[in-house]
């Protein structure tokens, strides 16, 4: 059922994992995957700890300080290109979003939406595609298009502007995306998961 509508927030703008989707296990598997090869084993509460919410090149960096580097940076950037080949081939053969999460999508249709992510477009793209709802957002912001990452405002100011809004509610999981979103000026909703995404959003807006 939509929303109904208020006057205060112009645009929404949607971090995407832990917010719309949790794709950090799907990530966390193929990495796993890729450095099994290497004789490096990645455990969940070392990815989660040490491997979210950073720059590609920190996390490769850890990687090769965890033990990759006896078979060198190479080896490394190799299993990096299987990697994001896997994950694109592993989220093509499954639906990751919730379908509460895709009705409230839907219920927003009509209202200036983007996501603002710290995975790069190309990741992301697909899965908002296969889960119908990629022609909602007028405006999807990946770490390839800003110089600077979140916690710099960068990346929502950006969206901002190309959605042409004024006063953008943001929702967030992570530190960083919080820290974002604050520094561009924004109010954010911090949700701890895409189960949380319809009644705590929905109840913002219906105020």
């Amino acid at each position: 059922m939509p929303c109904r509508q208020v006057t205060d927030f112009d645009a929404i703008l949607f971090d995407f994992d832990g917010v719309l989707v949790d794709s950090e296990p799907v990530h966390w598997e193929c990495w796993a995957a890729v450095l099994r090869s290497l004789g490096v084993t990645l455990d969940w509460p070392t990815y989660a700890r040490h491997c979210i919410g950073i720059t590609d090149r920190d996390l490769l960096r850890f990687y090769y300080e965890l033990g990759v580097q006896p078979h060198g940076w190479q080896a490394l950037e190799d299993a990096y290109a299987r990697k994001k080949v896997l994950f694109r081939e592993t989220v093509a053969a499954r639906e990751l979003f919730l379908p509460a999460t895709v009705r409230f999508l839907e219920g927003l249709r009509g209202r200036k939406l983007g996501v603002v992510t710290s995975s790069r477009s190309a990741e992301v793209e697909p899965m908002l595609a296969r889960a119908g709802v990629r022609e909602l957002f007028s405006v999807l912001i990946g770490s390839e298009q800003v110089r600077l990452r979140k916690p710099n405002p960068e990346p929502y100011l950006l969206a901002r502007d190309r959605l042409g809004a004024r006063n953008p509610l943001v929702v967030e999981d992570s530190d960083a995306g919080v820290a974002s979103a604050r520094a561009a000026g924004f109010e954010v909703i911090r949700v701890s998961g895409p189960q949380d995404l319809p009644e705590e959003v929905g109840a913002r807006l219906m105020r």
